[in-house]
């Protein structure tokens, strides 16, 4: 998976899977641009990765933004000079509540980072990626599944699978790769958010009802998951695009 001055772009990068991903990519040999909305998160992302020196850097930057969204992809490529690899990983899990109680505000904060964000991202940098390049969308299970009361999670995780469908056709002709990771429930902090607010709605230990659910009867380390964005980022992954790769024990069959 030699990935040798592979300039790559990860959003949410401050992230649990952000950050992994960026390791992963790291260690084969890529630069890559750490992207986050706060600067103290990315700051100790940067403390993490300090041993791969100058071929990492982090840019601050609202991804439901176009300007800042610009200014990201810019960046990498004045430091670097070219782009190939774009992860968009950045997301929000809003409310745990059924639809007839769930709010709007909310609602729309979900779309804008985890669907606007995207496409944004999408937008801004495929015109100026290298041909032969990879683009990873970071969706769900939930995006092929759904459970009540996650109704703008669940909705803005089906609308990345289009998105990334529509990116695919579009880019295949410059030989640019668009797929999916679907992951499931991943033991990290995003995770466990969750899990503990959905535990107090359903008065139940929900860590272990989701461990149940699971074929393989268990979360999925960051790692693995981490290693299926390599996997595409990475020219291993060299005949896929327009794919859903699932990431998630066997939860969705």
């Amino acid at each position: 998976m030699n990935m040798k001055d592979q300039v790559c772009i990860v959003t949410g990068g401050a992230g649990s899977l952000g950050l992994h991903s960026a390791l992963a990519m790291l260690e084969q040999g890529a630069r890559v641009l750490l992207v986050d909305l706060h600067a103290d998160a990315l700051a100790a992302a940067l403390a993490r990765t300090a041993s791969h020196g100058e071929r990492v850097a982090a840019f601050a930057a609202d991804v439901t933004n176009p300007d800042q969204t610009r200014a990201y992809v810019d960046d990498a490529l004045r430091r670097w000079g070219r782009l190939d690899v774009l992860v968009c990983n950045a997301g929000i899990n809003g409310a745990i509540k059924p639809i007839s109680d769930y709010p709007d505000d909310v609602f729309d904060a979900v779309m804008a980072v985890n669907v606007k964000g995207t496409f944004l991202a999408c937008k801004h940098a495929l015109p100026r990626m290298a041909d032969g390049g990879s683009i990873v969308i970071v969706s769900s299970v939930m995006g092929v599944t759904a459970d009540p009361g996650v109704c703008a999670y669940a909705t803005s995780k089906h609308a990345l699978i289009g998105l990334m469908r529509v990116a695919a056709k579009e880019a295949a002709g410059r030989g640019i790769r668009v797929n999916v990771v679907a992951p499931g429930p991943i033991a990290n902090d995003f995770q466990a958010d969750i899990e503990r607010r959905l535990g107090e709605v359903l008065d139940l230990d929900a860590t272990r009802m989701l461990d149940e659910a699971i074929p393989l009867g268990r979360h999925a380390r960051v790692e693995e998951i981490a290693r299926t964005v390599l996997f595409l980022a990475s020219n291993q992954g060299s005949f896929s695009t327009g794919s859903v790769f699932m990431a998630d024990g066997g939860m969705h069959i």
